[in-house]
């Protein structure tokens, strides 16, 4: 009785230690000043009318194109546009923004990780508890997006992740894995078909794939099947040395 007294009190307790879930789409987020007039989900033409400066390379196979741009070193950028912003990351997927990367210098106004997860979820209206990423850093993984603070450099800096992109390129390179796999097993997938077979009508031999007469079959002898089988069922007998 006394343990079946005590297992709701345990399941309250559980749920009142258990991290909030961050409920937030990255629809929702407000155009914060941290993220200097970028939004996940806007175009190559959006960015580019944010930043001219903006260079974009090639796709890769799986339809990502990264850039990067410096406001701290590029003296083409109006940097009071981006004040004590260090350097910026994208990666756009089919197009479409993805990743966010901005890292910030030393004189920006939270100096650490913790400081800057106070500011950034104040400023992006987040709910939820934030956890630890790898050695130094703090995530909070929401609806449909992922927020990493850490710092670099001196500076605080974050990446703001569309996870549905994410989850669509491993998908993508699991398909290139497995389409190179059977590249290198000799096949796609259907049952393999094997090479022309050359058979001599006079001696009524055939010779298999890298089994090749010791001379010449002479043309008006000379006949082709697409399988041993299908030698064989016209009466044709292997060549000796091609046992």
């Amino acid at each position: 009785m006394l343990r079946l007294a005590l297992f709701p009190l345990l399941l309250l307790l559980l749920a009142q230690s258990a991290p909030a879930q961050c409920t937030k789409k990255m629809s929702d987020l407000p155009a914060a000043p941290e993220l200097l007039g970028f939004r996940l989900g806007m175009t190559r033409d959006q960015v580019k009318a944010r930043v001219p400066q903006t260079v974009f390379g090639k796709a890769d196979p799986f339809g990502i194109v990264k850039t990067t741009i410096n406001p701290y070193f590029d003296p083409t950028i109006d940097k009071t546009k981006f004040e004590g912003v260090r350097s910026i990351s994208l990666d756009l997927l089919d197009d479409r923004l993805t990743s966010l990367w901005i890292g910030f210098d030393e004189t920006f106004k939270a100096h650490n990780v913790e400081e800057f997860v106070k500011v950034i979820s104040q400023s992006l209206q987040l709910d939820g508890n934030w956890t630890s990423w790898k050695s130094r850093g703090q995530q909070l993984r929401c609806a449909d997006f992922q927020l990493i603070v850490t710092t670099v450099a001196g500076g605080p800096s974050f990446r703001l992740i569309d996870t549905a992109a994410d989850d669509l390129v491993a998908e993508r390179r699991q398909a290139k894995e497995e389409q190179d796999a059977l590249a290198e097993a000799g096949g796609n997938g259907s049952e393999s078909v094997d090479a022309e077979i050359v058979a001599d009508k006079h001696s009524k031999t055939y010779y298999p794939a890298g089994c090749e007469p010791a001379k010449e079959i002479a043309g008006a002898n000379k006949v082709t099947f697409k399988t041993a089988a299908e030698a064989e069922k016209a009466g044709f007998k292997a060549a000796k040395n091609c046992h």
